[in-house]
């Protein structure tokens, strides 16, 4: 029996704007799987966050276990964030993006790019968020690298139900 071969798509978006929330209700809806954002993991084990030399295990844990996953996923695999979120985080608070994790960056593709937009609530989420104004900046850097790459994608906004529904009318 051939197996079609399962689509990543890529969930992007600064800090407080549903990525995960997004990336989990649309595994659901097509009763798949979702591959959370590793760095909320490794804030969380190490209580703080990565440094500059770390940037680049932080985005290669993520696309391990993309890799893994997309062996058990079926027709979708949802990515909570991808290493070119990582890069534009490593830009922001370090001021350059070491040449492993741009190698990274230009070597992952996704079928599909979802933009997740700055229009709910800023939240504060502990160690890893850090305010409204850096949120906002990171969606203009995050929308000019997409472009900048060439990568076609659907920014979302509103509630959850309005997200899934343009979500899945754009991976039709």
């Amino acid at each position: 029996m051939n197996r079609m071969p399962t689509a990543r798509v890529a969930i992007l978006g600064a800090e407080s704007t549903g990525k995960s929330t997004l990336a989990e209700a649309l595994a659901m809806r097509y009763q798949t799987l979702w591959v959370p954002e590793y760095l909320r993991e490794f804030v969380e084990t190490h209580q703080r966050v990565p440094l500059e030399h770390e940037q680049y295990l932080i985005a290669a844990t993520q696309v391990e276990r993309e890799n893994t996953a997309t062996r058990q996923a079926s027709r979708f695999l949802f990515c909570d964030t991808t290493p070119l979120m990582t890069a534009i985080y490593s830009d922001f608070y370090f001021g350059r993006v070491d040449d492993a994790l741009a190698a990274l960056v230009r070597q992952r593709a996704y079928d599909f790019t979802i933009v997740t937009a700055p229009d709910s609530p800023w939240i504060a989420d502990g160690l890893q968020r850090e305010s409204e104004a850096v949120r906002h900046v990171i969606h203009t850097q995050l929308l000019a690298a997409l472009e900048e790459m060439g990568i076609r994608y659907l920014q979302v906004e509103g509630g959850l139900a309005q997200r899934v529904d343009r979500a899945m009318r754009f991976l039709l």
